[in-house]
């Protein structure tokens, strides 16, 4: 614990004891109690990026915000009885991307990189290879058990994850029909904005970035109708917004860009396509400097709830914070930030479900190549210095081992002969570049294992170290979702019959 000052007060052998005594009646308490319900509601949190040392600083940033707590303070999802590991590889692949891996945990079925909502025959951007390929995710199979359904994301809603719950494609990057190469095109692909509105048109809840790939080249972005470089990008004249528009109930149905018509959306009556960005929504730091305005993430999945859970059969719902760009971009501070947004979404979503009813998943899809380390005192801030390494320079607590921050470092090497001296920089600023390794324009993915953070009915299916493409299985199971993958129901009722036949199985034998 901190002083307002910031320094660590004495802690004594009783508050460590007394700490691990209420896990530990915790644990007990759980094993006598496992949730075993069926799961009416499933709500998926997908922290795009969100590998362990990014919790980790994250954790530690928000003890630090709040000025009393640091390194024991806890995330919400850190609070939840399960936990496991997700081995994130694609089947190409050792350091993942997005697609595969949301394909994998939303699908069931592991697959190459770029490919979405497709098995491992698609080969990326080969579209007569992926005629046959496709891949129900979870999200579909909740649609058609009866459930609403809905999804939440800070990037562009045609992006890799939330593609994933429901379009096929060969390669992520056919988001626009202009992204597709005509001969593509020709053999019967089509690009992922439009299964949006097609194969996601029963989706009732649709919040995001994106509206460039939605609209026709010569449509200005009503939020800013002056700069080109944000205009529509479609080739085919389509509006697909008026599409969707269209083909739904106008007294029960809204399209939103902007902060002011979102808060006017009335989750009693309606359903709702929101679109706040031209491409991906703001980090959460910059949002309100928007010039139309945006809700925060916590905001976007309250509504998306309220809206969700009229629906007397349960909802689907999954969440993505975009935490990814920040790491591309070598920009920790933002990472961290959006990381904590998501937090407090989860916290949103908390209070507004029952937990013996619904079914929390926190995960990622991958990991990005931060780390923590150096020497630094407990209660030093996570963004800041941490000690001077053997040239005399300091070093800060985080770096990474290839990105933007490199160049910064390489940079100064030709300069000085030296790395960067960060010893009048501000390294908690919102744009400072974190020291990298390599210099590279754009920080890559890592490919660690991530976390699987687990609530609710079935919850404690979740354990040890498992496949990505297992999460999307226990979904189904809670659920009581039948399978369209080629595979048997894993559902509550069809265990019985699989016990069963296991036992005749072997009285025949």
């Amino acid at each position: 614990m901190l002083t307002a000052g910031g320094n660590v007060l004495p802690q004594s052998a009783k508050y460590w004891n007394d700490l691990a005594s209420d896990s530990l009646q915790k644990a007990i308490t759980r094993e006598q109690t496992l949730n075993t319900n069926k799961a009416k509601n499933v709500v998926f949190f997908v922290g795009d990026g969100m590998g362990i040392t990014t919790v980790t600083a994250a954790r530690i940033l928000k003890g630090q915000l709040e000025g009393d707590h640091a390194e024991e303070t806890h995330l919400e999802w850190d609070k939840f009885p399960s936990v496991a590991l997700s081995k994130t590889y694609n089947t190409d692949r050792q350091v993942p991307d997005s697609a595969g891996t949301a394909t994998a945990y939303f699908s069931g079925v592991k697959t190459k990189t770029a490919v979405i909502g497709q098995d491992d025959s698609a080969i990326k951007g080969d579209c007569k290879s992926s005629l046959n390929a496709n891949v129900e995710s979870v999200m579909i199979s909740a649609q058609k058990s009866g459930k609403a359904t809905g999804f939440v994301s800070t990037a562009r809603v045609t992006h890799a994850t939330p593609a994933a719950l429901y379009a096929h494609s060969p390669h992520r990057d056919w988001e626009c029909d202009c992204d597709i190469p005509q001969k593509e095109t020709d053999i019967g692909c089509i690009d992922i904005a439009q299964q949006l509105i097609t194969l996601g048109q029963d989706t009732q809840v649709i919040m995001g970035g994106g509206r460039m790939k939605m609209l026709p080249r010569e449509a200005a972005d009503p939020e800013y109708p002056k700069d080109s470089s944000k205009a529509g990008s479609r080739n085919d004249g389509r509006n697909l917004i008026d599409k969707w528009q269209a083909g739904k109930d106008k007294t029960n149905s809204k399209y939103v860009w902007n902060l002011e018509q979102f808060k006017d959306v009335n989750p009693l009556h309606d359903v709702g396509l929101c679109l706040f960005e031209p491409s991906h929504m703001q980090f959460e730091c910059n949002r309100m400097n928007d010039v139309g305005g945006e809700p925060s993430l916590s905001e976007m999945v309250e509504k998306a709830i309220e809206i969700l859970q009229k629906d007397k059969d349960g909802f689907f719902l999954m969440v993505e914070g975009n935490i990814y760009h920040a790491h591309h971009d070598g920009l920790a501070y933002h990472a961290l930030h959006d990381t904590n947004a998501m937090d407090k979404a989860v916290a949103k979503a908390m209070s507004m479900t029952n937990e013996m009813e619904t079914l929390f998943i926190v995960t990622a899809d991958h990991g990005h190549v931060l780390s923590i380390g150096g020497a630094a005192d407990r209660g030093s801030p996570i963004l800041g210095r941490g000690g001077l390494m053997n040239d005399g320079l300091p070093f800060t607590t985080l770096s990474y081992a290839n990105g933007p921050g490199g160049i910064e470092e390489l940079n100064s090497f030709k300069s000085t002969g030296s790395r960067r001296n960060l010893t009048d920089t501000n390294t908690e600023a919102a744009d400072f570049h974190h020291p990298a390794l390599v210099p590279i324009d754009s920080e890559t993915h890592g490919g660690e294992d991530v976390t699987i953070y687990a609530n609710g009915p079935m919850s404690h299916l979740f354990h040890g170290v498992h496949e990505q493409h297992y999460i999307a299985h226990v979904v189904r199971y809670a659920s009581g979702l039948n399978c369209h993958n080629g595979a048997p129901s894993t559902g509550p009722n069809s265990i019985l019959a699989l016990l069963l036949f296991s036992f005749v199985r072997k009285f025949i034998d």
